[in-house]
């Protein structure tokens, strides 16, 4: 047979836009660090289906105001079902590194909370949804690293220095984004001459709504499910991204 497989041709493509472009920017969502491990939110074997039996939805337990009212329950959930500090980056955050390193790659925004791409080795990381790695105190701003709820001995962690409650350095439902990250974030994107936009159904706002501000002539899109920009994309591949990526983890000469 002369035809490639699907798989092998569009990885080729994507290999093409790459090594096309000078500005590259990743926007990622959940799916970027399910090979890692941690379960994405609305797939069939996401959190939001898991099963798991609380005496709220997941989106209540992740609100401000059920952390202000339930600060117990909250960290029940959040700890059980949050973190992952066992997780380490797979091939598409090692892959994203070394694009970096090369000289290609410009930022990489995500919407994940769990630092995978700095522990693999990103410099240029924008978190829209914040980073389980850092907390603080709602009292007096005291700043704490993941041990502090990891570690606590208290069912709520509390500051040493005040006694205040703890609260993850992450974006809950009822609270906004931060407006210096999401700008930085836009300004990436509108500056970019590829977009790969992998992980991420593009269906959660407002951060999805920043790839409305691409106008560069190449998009790809690495992601399991359609999502609502397949009509405008130069590259479309249906697999898990760790798999798409994993070539592109091997430094180059």
């Amino acid at each position: 047979m002369s035809d490639l497989p699907s798989f092998e041709t569009h990885t080729e493509n994507l290999r093409r836009l790459i090594a096309e472009s000078e500005r590259i920017v990743f926007f990622g969502g959940a799916g970027t660090s399910t090979e890692s491990g941690i379960p994405d939110f609305r797939s069939s074997s996401g959190l939001y289906n898991s099963g798991a039996e609380y005496d709220y939805p997941p989106e209540v337990m992740l609100s401000r105001s059920f952390f202000i009212r339930e600060p117990e329950k909250f960290y029940a959930f959040y700890r059980g079902e949050m973190l992952h500090p066992a997780a380490r980056p797979n091939p598409a955050h090692l892959a994203l590194a070394e694009l970096e390193r090369s000289g290609r790659l410009t930022a990489v925004i995500t919407q994940n909370i769990d630092g995978l791409h700095q522990l693999a080795g990103s410099k240029c990381v924008l978190e829209l949804h914040g980073s389980v790695l850092r907390n603080k105190c709602l009292s007096c701003g005291e700043g704490y690293g993941l041990e502090a709820v990891m570690e606590s001995i208290e069912t709520v962690p509390r500051c040493t220095e005040c006694g205040g409650i703890i609260k993850p350095d992450v974006v809950l439902y009822e609270e906004g984004l931060d407006a210096h990250v999401l700008g930085e974030a836009a300004a990436q994107i509108a500056a970019a001459d590829l977009l790969i936009v992998g992980g991420t159904s593009l269906t959660v706002q407002p951060a999805a709504g920043m790839v409305g501000r691409f106008r560069g002539g190449r998009l790809a899109l690495i992601n399991l499910d359609p999502t609502p920009y397949d009509s405008h994309a130069s590259c479309i591949i249906r697999e898990p991204i760790g798999k798409v990526l994993a070539p592109f983890a091997e430094k180059r000469a």
